[in-house]
């Protein structure tokens, strides 16, 4: 269990320094191209590079399944839509100098978690998540006031990967799979509009060639790998561990926009930043307790069973 347990970590470790370092330099790398150019392929290599490894892995039971249940299919292609959505806004932020903003939209995602399941699955808020959800959105507010605007890139970032991740708990699909699938339902589309380019003679192999093409087939890895790293992760380890992982990734965002990008980091970022970091610490505090008083009540039911 120990052993396993060390393994969790690395791949969550994996999972998450990648997308904070290596996703961004990606996508600033590839700023030239057009952002829904890079998603069209970012779908179309993903495909290829997942379907080559559930084959090789033996893992398509489940595919077979969800392709007779109809239900299932509309379940994926909504969730694959909002999944698109959060990518493209992704890239666009980073490709156009914007990435302090996208590490606030993950940063606010765990919150928007709480508050979709208090609305959409009428789960019941404590005080200390309450707490938190006030003092995130104070510090939205204290942005919005301060620049003069909403920070609409951060809260769509947060609320479509949210929205996804509430979609996706009900397909029967685990996180590879259920990949898979939503790129299935997405593939004839990308392909569309990719020979649409190429044809006119906007698309970027036409243009560039062999290193374009190669530039567009990284996507497929740099959307697919984190994803299995953090699969492989989240079956060893407790969510509420996996949970606190999740804030390595918007942190090393915001230390590649700042000191390699070259992005303002303001002081109304700085009040805002402290307010989702104070709001984070209590919603993880009260997971931890949680965590460990659920685990506490289990091992003393089973001792009482046992006796």
């Amino acid at each position: 269990m120990e052993s396993e347990g060390k393994t969790g970590v690395a791949f969550a470790l994996c999972a998450f320094l990648f997308w904070g370092l290596v996703t961004p330099l990606y996508f600033k790398w590839a700023s030239a191209i057009p952002p829904l150019e890079i998603l069209a392929h970012r779908i179309v290599w993903s495909l290829a590079l997942v379907g080559i490894l559930l084959y090789f892995w033996r893992r398509y039971a489940g595919l077979r399944r969800s392709l007779g249940q109809r239900r299932t299919l509309l379940v994926l292609l909504a969730a694959a839509i909002f999944v698109s959505l959060n990518w493209i806004t992704y890239i666009w932020a980073i490709s156009s100098g914007q990435a302090v903003e996208a590490a606030l939209g993950y940063y606010i995602n765990p919150l928007v978690n709480v508050v979709l399941g208090f609305v959409v699955l009428r789960e019941r808020l404590n005080r200390a998540q309450m707490v938190a959800v006030a003092i995130a959105a104070t510090g939205v507010i204290n942005l919005t006031l301060q620049l003069g605007s909403v920070p609409w890139l951060a809260l769509t970032l947060a609320c479509t990967f949210g929205i996804y991740g509430l979609i996706r708990k009900t397909a029967p699909l685990a996180s590879m799979e259920g990949l898979f699938m939503e790129t299935v339902l997405l593939t004839p589309f990308a392909l569309g509009y990719i020979f649409f380019l190429e044809i006119g003679g906007q698309g970027t192999v036409g243009e560039t060639g062999w290193s374009g093409l190669f530039l567009l087939i990284l996507s497929g890895p740099v959307t697919a790998l984190p994803l299995i790293w953090y699969a492989s992760g989240a079956r060893r380890l407790r969510f509420s561990t996996i949970g606190l992982f999740q804030y390595l990734a918007p942190t090393c965002i915001v230390l590649v926009a700042v000191f390699l990008f070259g992005e303002p980091f303001t002081t109304a970022h700085l009040i805002t930043f402290a307010c989702i970091w104070t709001a984070l610490a209590i919603y993880s505090f009260d997971s931890l307790r949680a965590s460990r008083t659920r685990r506490a009540a289990a091992i003393a039911a089973a001792a009482n069973q046992a006796g």
